[in-house]
């Protein structure tokens, strides 16, 4: 259930005391307006629905229900109990005045209680609280101490001091009312009366957060399903999911601030000289499908919609845990499955179920849609056991026997304390396959001994949690669960700003938002040791690539002075080539079909080239050439793997190609296209070797093995259509 509103009073002395100060030092009063400001700024931004009043103290007149000639005088209720907002927030950053008298704080305790008690008959409020801000320099009488304290206890109002101590030099008057507010706190809790008690400087601190928007749970009913016999009903919750910026950014008039003087509209227009409107309704959306515009109106798609006849959370089998891989958890929020409040029997299968699921170590594989609406997803419900759980014994143990209690709160501890959490599965098209050179196969990527102990200390010495000596207690340095979204933050803090001052510039990002996410001072200094022996163990060392310069008259120079064909233009192909076919070649953006060798050439000699990608794209197309399976995309599949083999050893990507050709073989041999890797064998085509490029592992001996088909006993190979050796193949083509 959310949490119902609370009732917060926020009562500020303004007396003459509080507006005094040292020079260059800022007044009580400018503190005191400070930490309300920032509390407000967090109620408004959370779009809580809790209610801020405001009394004020020591003013120089008296507005209040209880003043009479010589009794709560200077006290006055500024603002009734309301929802915060920016005018509550412009009201205390100047509608709050210093005043010029002083007032009991005592009496402004019993104003804020009566506001309280009047403003709230009738309306349901989970807590009534008071936060008083003052420095305690005026006359107080004890006279009506223990009459608040009474009422006080049996109002439930609870009350928090924010004072501007500590201060050298306290007066008198400072010190006789901490010893007030010292009995008042600790009659109040016996045991920790003065941790409300804050200083202004503290409570900064602790507001310089914004808080985050509450959201109310919602309960998602429904029925687990186990084949068509067995049902449990269930209820769910977001335990997990991202919280997202609301969307309430609007297009207003410049000048006026009003969106009721702005009016969009949209025309549709056709793409001709006169711009010929066309109505709205003579417009129906498409869909790209490839070179072609495919229509698909609006009935199109919602007929197209996967429906179904209702929710549901089906099970449709079981796996063991192990199974189910950690990086495969994907989806925008985690669900937790409880049984359905209220349901004995519903409580004590789901009870079963979770319990027979920890044992087994198993988790149930489920079909879940949210609504009829909704795709179906596949997902896990992991089995969630509490490790602590306490009952209260008080309620229902009368007339029981000893034995009987104990099975009892046995059978409710088990049930009450488990549930099933939900988490969605990736189908076929959510998972991407890569692949990567081995680094236990390459020589030069064994780490020594040494460097091994250096990577293990640098880990010990980074660790978050914290062991104390008993090795008992833990604290954890990083906790993510408490750190604030740093966007949120940076945006309600420029929002906030733009709203007092829409002229002038955005402020800085505040230091504590930089210092959120910087790693523990404290794991900073222990791992500087383990750093300055990683760096000497792993030496870096820059690689500076020679690049030829291209001039003018290199590109423009007459081709007859080589002695060439001043008709034919040169076509050069070595590394930094560069002639006047390229430019009319245009730019090639991706490997495209026709010519992909070429492509993939010019691709990756381009300026701050992915190789990795492009490479990608021409594996993509090889990979369709072998699919057809004839021997003129064969042959063009060679010449494709011939580029890549080549610009590989001039970029110095030799593990790229390698791991590129060890995939193919293993395709080629799952395919059955020996015919394809006999032309390879031919055509001497195998893995970069150590000689040809000083990345590469592989000697020659490997690669020549490596050519090597796989040796199939007793099998008799097919006729082959087409005769004759590679030279034939070249010939037909």
């Amino acid at each position: 259930m959310a949490r119902s509103k609370v009732a917060i009073v926020l009562c500020l002395d303004v007396g003459f005391t509080m507006s005094s100060s040292a020079p260059d030092e800022e007044s009580s009063l400018e503190q005191a307006k400070k930490v309300m400001t920032k509390f407000v700024q967090r109620q408004v931004f959370a779009e809580s629905k809790d209610e801020v009043a405001v009394v004020l103290f020591g003013t120089d007149g008296t507005r209040n229900d209880l003043a009479s000639r010589d009794q709560y005088q200077n006290i006055t209720v500024h603002r009734s109990l309301m929802l915060p907002d920016f005018d509550l927030l412009e009201d205390i950053q100047d509608g709050i005045k210093p005043g010029s008298e002083q007032a009991d704080f005592l009496d402004a305790i019993i104003v804020c209680m009566d506001l309280l008690q009047k403003q709230t008959v009738g309306k349901k409020y989970e807590k009534r609280h008071i936060e008083l801000f003052t420095d305690l320099g005026s006359t107080v009488s004890e006279d009506q101490l223990e009459i608040i304290i009474a009422n006080l206890k049996k109002t439930g109002i609870s009350l928090q001091f924010l004072n501007p101590f500590p201060r050298k030099g306290l007066t008198e008057q400072q010190k006789e009312g901490i010893d007030v507010v010292r009995k008042l706190m600790h009659t109040l809790d016996e045991e920790g009366g003065l941790e409300e008690v804050y200083t202004f400087r503290e409570s900064l601190e602790r507001l310089s957060m914004f808080k985050k928007i509450e959201r109310r749970p919602m309960a998602w009913p429904c029925q687990l399903t186990i084949g068509s016999n067995l049902s449990i009903r269930i209820v769910a919750y977001k335990s997990v999911t991202e919280e997202k910026v609301k969307k309430v950014w609007t297009t207003v008039d410049a000048k006026t601030l009003r969106k009721d003087d702005v009016q969009k509209e949209t025309v549709y227009c056709l793409n001709d000289d006169d711009e010929t409107e066309v109505q709205k309704d003579d417009t129906i959306q498409g869909f790209r499908y490839g070179s072609d515009i495919v229509p698909f109106s609006k009935e199109d798609e919602e007929q197209m919609k996967y429906k179904t006849e209702a929710k549901c959370f089906s099970v449709l089998g079981f796996s063991r845990s192990s199974q189910i891989q950690r990086h495969c958890y994907m989806g925008n929020h985690v669900l937790k499955v409880f049984a359905a409040k209220d349901d004995e029997n519903a409580a004590v299968a789901f009870s079963a179920l979770v319990h027979a699921l920890d044992e087994l170590k198993v988790v149930a594989v489920v079909r879940y849609a949210y609504d009829r609406r909704s795709n179906p997803q596949i997902g896990a419900a992991f089995p969630y056991i509490k490790d602590s759980y306490e009952i209260s014994k008080s309620a229902g143990t009368k007339g029981r026997s000893s034995q009987h209690l104990k099975l009892l709160f046995k059978l409710i501890c088990r049930v009450w304390k488990t549930c099933l959490i939900y988490v969605q599965l990736p189908y076929m098209e959510d998972l991407r396959q890569y692949i990567f050179s081995s680094l236990k196969n390459n020589k030069k990527c064994i780490p020594t001994a040494d460097q091994l102990s250096a990577v293990d200390s640098l880990i010990d010495s980074m660790n978050l949690v914290y062991e104390a000596d008993d090795g008992e207690t833990f604290e954890d340095l990083f906790k993510p669960s408490k750190i604030p979204n740093p966007h949120f933050q940076r945006l309600y803090q420029c929002l906030q700003h733009k709203a007092f001052h829409p002229n002038e510039p955005l402020p800085p990002i505040e230091e504590h938002l930089l210092e959120m996410l910087e790693m523990p001072s404290v794991v900073k200094e222990r791992c500087q040791g383990p750093l300055e022996k990683i760096k000497a163990l792993f030496p870096l060392k820059e690689v500076v690539k020679k690049k030829d310069k291209t001039t003018a008259q290199d590109i423009f120079k007459d081709s007859s002075e080589d002695g060439l064909n001043p008709k034919k233009p040169r076509i050069e192909d070595e590394e930094g080539s560069f002639s006047i076919m390229k430019l009319a070649e245009g730019n090639v953006t991706s490997v495209g079909s026709v010519n992909p060798a070429e492509d993939f050439r010019i691709l990756v000699r381009q300026k701050n080239a992915d190789f990795k990608d492009v490479s990608q794209q021409l594996i993509n197309h090889i990979d369709q050439f072998l699919e057809n399976k004839g021997s003129q995309y064969y042959m063009k599949g060679i010449n494709c793997i011939r580029v890549f083999r080549e610009e590989a050893v001039k970029l110095s990507k030799v593990q790229c190609f390698n791991a590129f050709l060890q995939a193919l073989k293993s395709k080629v041999e799952d395919k059955a296209l020996a015919d394809f890797w006999e032309i390879m064998m031919q055509d001497r085509i195998s893995l970069i070797t150590e000689d040809e490029a000083k990345e590469s592992s592989v000697t020659s001996e490997e690669a020549e093995k490596f050519l090597a088909p796989k040796e199939k006993k007793n099998e008799i190979l097919p006729p082959t259509d087409e005769g004759g050796d590679v030279d034939d193949l070249l010939d037909m083509m």
